[in-house]
């Protein structure tokens, strides 16, 4: 079911998206509701990274097809988008190799948002970060750098997280670590969407789930009530 208007967070309308000549994305439509944990999906090629990065001021967009909150903010600079309370780990991590662990979290706070996320409360989440914070980013694991990713989006407070391939080339046993701790951050409210090429896990760790394929929405529900043919068709566009 899609949100009501009441707790919508964000909506794209007929969401156009270009690389010079070439168009990526073709009339998407979705709605993310306050709270909700929603999935993205689709074969490598499909538009979900250009989807994020439209959303998040990356790929310039019309105004009026992206919403946040009622709001036309469709190609505002990424700074403004994350200040109002949308945060990206993307795909690839892209920790800054000079800055320690710790001084790569801090690096969240730049946006001036106030809210529950801090140094301590992050270490809690993922005790390894504290023992290694005085460490070089680099020198940590795929895994390990991973966290730092996702503490560095937490550190900005958002109201929306958006995550691109967060198990992408890493072991089962560090994937099933980082998605254990997302009850924890979704606890006070945050809604979360998970762009994953897991789809089995994709589907057990939101309440809707949208499919691309080739740029366009193929196939859209509640996560738990699509089909494995469903998902296969829409995926592979059969």
């Amino acid at each position: 079911m899609a949100s009501t208007n009441k707790d919508l967070l964000l909506q794209t309308r007929n969401l156009q998206a270009f690389y010079g000549d070439a168009q990526a994305l073709f009339g998407i439509d979705l709605e993310i509701g306050k709270g909700e944990a929603i999935a993205i999906i689709g074969a490598n090629g499909a538009g979900k990274s250009t989807l994020l990065k439209a959303l998040t001021g990356l790929v310039k967009v019309p105004s009026a097809q992206i919403q946040w909150k009622g709001q036309p903010v469709g190609g505002r600079a990424p700074s403004e988008i994350v200040r109002m309370g949308l945060a990206l780990v993307p795909e690839g991590r892209r920790l800054f190799p000079s800055l320690s662990v710790q001084e790569n979290l801090l690096m969240g706070q730049e946006s001036g948002r106030t809210g529950p996320w801090n140094l301590d409360r992050l270490f809690k989440l993922f005790p390894i970060l504290q023992e290694k914070r005085n460490q070089p980013s680099t020198s940590l694991s795929g895994g390990q750098q991973q966290m730092v990713a996702i503490g560095r989006a937490l550190m900005s407070n958002p109201e929306l997280l958006l995550c691109d391939e967060l198990s992408l080339g890493l072991a089962p046993i560090v994937v099933r670590e980082i998605y254990n701790a997302l009850p924890e951050i979704t606890s006070e409210g945050m809604a979360v969407v998970l762009v994953e090429q897991d789809v089995s896990l994709a589907q057990r760790m939101t309440q809707r789930l949208y499919c691309l394929q080739e740029g366009r929405v193929s196939l859209q529900g509640n996560s738990s009530d699509l089909t494995r043919e469903q998902i296969r068709q829409a995926y592979f566009g059969l």
